[in-house]
């Protein structure tokens, strides 16, 4: 039996101890009465669309909710459940089914059913998610009306107040799509797909969803951001190092910038020359206060910046930045030391970062982006919304940096070469000490052989047997010791 209301939804969520780390997902799909031309009309992408995102960003062992929302009602609760479940083979067949048979719901009395998007997700949070981490996907037309209220800016600002005071959120992304369809009743543009990353865990989540192309192989457009608007607001792309012979920088697999330095390098600063970008697409910097630092080798010092103002500054439409980078020289280690022979071959990295301080900013919406959403949502006062918080007036971007040495295997081999000279003069040693030495000894005229090794000591005997001297053998030959007065006792 199919769970109904919001309460059941995780009911095949991944076990706490399992092996992996599975993300739970969870899909509000609107079917108020707004969204009548999405249903109804004949050629309409909307629910192969909802598929194929569902499908694309659950990954196989996570927790995948599908439910529907309008506005709860007596006896008609929202939202409700459609799919609970963990992702599997048979999870698309699911999904296809339950959105085929979804059509816009009707108020008790008849009436097409109001939209709460907020209410559709604050449950989602509580109920759906239980309070635990993940990523909540919204699926609407923008049309925020509960019981059929016409001040539908006022539940805009409602809903994003929602979004922007609340912790939980960690960040919120926005796809507006073209989508033209024509209803019974009513003809719309475009739809809005939200993506809500819950939490740390649900955060991570969502990074990597964007940075392998899940996302983007269904929705082409980029997200616009309304969460966070105060940390990694810019990125810095070097483009030229200067005065600092033996360094030089390039973008890592990770992003990260990397800082590759010669082992006889003593320069201890270098001029970059540094693309600055607008990360916060639809936004544009208008004005802010630039300022930068540098940890690295465990030292804090600021980065002399050749501006430190910005100004109109556009996504996608970087400005020229100049700077003089302090490194930590003093920090690497020599060519000789132990870390040098650790890294031979390969290099000695030193973590670190550069962080980038914009104080004083202010931020606008893109005209671009003002004119899409009239495009795609005509009539609807969002894009006002979307103006940041006046709370948020400072943000910081961090940019990974790693220090690399490449050390050359030289020190390593003429270490190596060294050590093995050693050890065969170690063996020579321990050879000429354990060798066999012979010696020749005359007693009373009788001539005799002795073998004997270095370091020992071998008594003497005449012919009656008794003891009349010891020979003493060593590295250098051998000797009679403890002669007995009158022996007659010589060595050959």
């Amino acid at each position: 039996m199919r769970c109904f209301g919001i309460l059941l939804l995780l009911c095949g969520a991944t076990p706490a101890g399992a092996a992996y780390a599975a993300t739970p997902h969870v899909f509000l799909v609107q079917n108020s009465g707004w969204m009548e031309p999405f249903y109804s009309d004949p050629q309409s992408p909307f629910k192969p669309l909802v598929t194929e995102l569902a499908l694309a960003v659950a990954q196989p062992g996570d927790s995948l909710v599908l439910a529907a929302f309008n506005q709860s009602q007596p006896n008609a609760p929202s939202p409700r459940a459609l799919v609970s479940a963990k992702v599997g083979k048979g999870t698309r067949a699911e999904v296809t089914e339950a959105l085929a048979g979804l059509d816009t719901a009707r108020k008790p009395g008849g009436a097409l059913a109001d939209t709460d998007l907020g209410e559709a997700v604050g449950a989602a949070m509580r109920q759906a998610l239980g309070g635990k981490d993940g990523i909540v996907w919204l699926v609407t037309n923008n049309r925020n009306s509960p019981n059929n209220d016409q001040a539908t800016a006022q539940r805009n600002r409602e809903f994003y107040q929602l979004i922007h005071s609340g912790g939980a959120i960690r960040t919120a992304l926005a796809f507006p799509l073209r989508m033209q369809v024509q209803g019974q009743h009513y003809r719309a543009n475009g739809l809005m797909i939200y993506a809500f990353a819950i939490g740390a865990e649900g955060k991570a989540a969502l990074d990597r969803l964007l940075a392998s192309g899940s996302v983007r192989r269904v929705i082409t457009e980029p997200p616009a951001r309304l969460k966070p608007l105060d940390r990694d607001t810019v990125r810095l792309v070097p483009r030229k190092v200067e005065d600092a012979p033996g360094v030089s920088f390039a973008i890592g697999a990770n992003g990260a910038l990397r800082a590759n330095i010669a082992p006889n390098a003593t320069s201890p600063t270098a001029k970059i020359a540094w693309h600055l970008e607008n990360t916060m697409y639809p936004y544009t910097i208008v004005s802010a206060t630039l300022s930068a630092r540098s940890k690295l080798g465990g030292e804090n010092r600021p980065v002399t910046l050749g501006s430190t103002r910005v100004n109109l500054l556009s996504p996608g439409k970087p400005v020229p930045l100049a700077s003089t980078l302090q490194l930590p020289t003093a920090q690497l280690p020599g060519k000789w030391s132990m870390e040098a022979f650790k890294s031979a071959g390969s290099a000695y990295v030193l973590p670190g970062a550069i962080e980038v301080h914009l104080a004083d900013q202010r931020l606008a919406l893109s005209q671009g982006f003002r004119e899409r959403m009239a495009e795609l949502f005509p009539g609807d006062p969002l894009p006002e919304i979307f103006t940041p918080p006046s709370t948020i007036q400072a943000s910081t971007a961090v940019l990974p940096l790693d220090v690399r040495v490449h050390y050359g295997s030289g020190p390593l081999f003429a270490a190596g070469g060294a050590l093995l000279a050693l050890l065969a003069l170690g063996a020579a040693g321990a050879y000429a000490w354990m060798r066999p030495r012979k010696a020749l000894v005359t007693v009373e005229d009788e001539t005799r052989t002795m073998h004997s090794r270095a370091g020992a000591i071998q008594p003497i005997y005449d012919k009656a047997g008794n003891e009349v001297a010891r020979l003493k053998t060593t590295l250098f030959g051998h000797q009679l010791i403890d002669l007995r007065e009158g022996a007659q006792v010589r060595l050959s």
